[in-house]
């Protein structure tokens, strides 16, 4: 099998890149497009960004592997995408919830299939999700990066859309009694990515997935010992073992916020730690905001 070129992306690239059919395409369609990824897979006839950004292979495959909890599953609408820029560079910084990190795969395809522009995010992962075997390659091959200043700045100089998830493992593994309330923001780390490379911040809320996995306790004896965060235990979990790990099928609303803008403050104010400290707790209060909202709009947990 051939290597693949590994080669930066430039925007004119991408356009090359041969992307699926429409959904709607015919069954004889989706065989020619399966035959042709195929043969160019094994030509090494695709490129892979300085990240490991697989753009075809995110397309043809990843994408489409989720596309289906997103559209029949979740029944995910977005609110709001018009609001990540089309052409340049912006921070989503969303809530995190759902004991798994189903939210940050739900607001990709949210954000590749509803925004004019079909945009691909970045995420900033933490370093388990790298360390995980089979994971970690995949997570790289989507384009997404280490939660680190320096790759959070290349992105966004690169024009990127890259995401955080500020709470980290306090969000997405909290119990159910605390749902939607939002964890502590660490240090703000994303705000001086932000303000370094002038990229606009989007508060992103996203609700439905803290229903999923309604976490009821944590084994800490089991997750220390397969060097887990936590090891939840819910209504269906472990109980029904592998059964139970199939997600609640909650109506979820991913909204993207107005941006925040960056580009207007004076250099070096990503060195002002109060400043850094004030953007954040405005970001975060815009999504708990956001999140009060839709839950007061949302009247069913499952029919929305």
């Amino acid at each position: 099998m051939a290597d693949a070129q590994v080669i930066p992306l430039r925007a004119e690239d991408r356009e090359e890149i041969p992307r699926g059919r429409p959904r709607e395409a015919g069954l004889e369609d989706a065989v020619i497009d399966v035959l042709a990824f195929a043969r160019r897979r094994l030509l090494g006839n695709y490129q892979v960004d300085e990240f490991g950004f697989d753009q075809e292979l995110t397309d043809e495959v990843l994408l489409r592997l989720i596309r289906p909890f997103y559209e029949k599953w979740f029944r995910v609408e977005t609110i709001g995408a018009h609001n990540v820029p089309s052409d340049s560079g912006a921070l989503v910084v969303a809530n995190h919830s759902g004991t798994l990190p189903w939210d940050a795969l739900m607001t990709t395809v949210a954000l590749h299939d509803d925004h004019p522009a079909n945009r691909h995010l970045r995420m900033l992962a933490a370093d388990l999700v790298f360390k995980t075997p089979m994971l970690g390659p995949m997570v790289r091959k989507a384009g997404h990066t280490l939660a680190c200043s320096p790759d959070a700045e290349r992105l966004l100089n690169n024009g990127e859309v890259a995401a955080v998830w500020p709470e980290g493992f306090k969000g997405v593994g909290k119990p159910f009694k605390d749902r939607y309330k939002l964890q502590r923001f660490g240090r703000g780390g994303f705000v001086s990515a932000a303000l370094r490379t002038g990229a606009p911040i989007v508060p992103c809320a996203i609700v439905g997935a803290e229903e999923i996995y309604p976490k009821l306790a944590d084994i800490k004896p089991v997750a220390r010992l397969l060097g887990l965060p936590y090891f939840p235990v819910t209504p269906l979990f472990p109980h029904f073992g592998p059964l139970g790990a199939v997600p609640l099928p909650s109506k979820w609303y991913i909204e993207f916020g107005e941006p925040i803008e960056t580009a207007g403050y004076p250099e070096g104010a990503a060195d002002d730690p109060m400043l850094v400290f004030s953007l954040s707790d405005q970001v975060r209060e815009n999504i708990q905001q956001a999140l009060y909202r839709l839950l007061a709009q949302r009247a069913n947990v499952f029919l929305g």
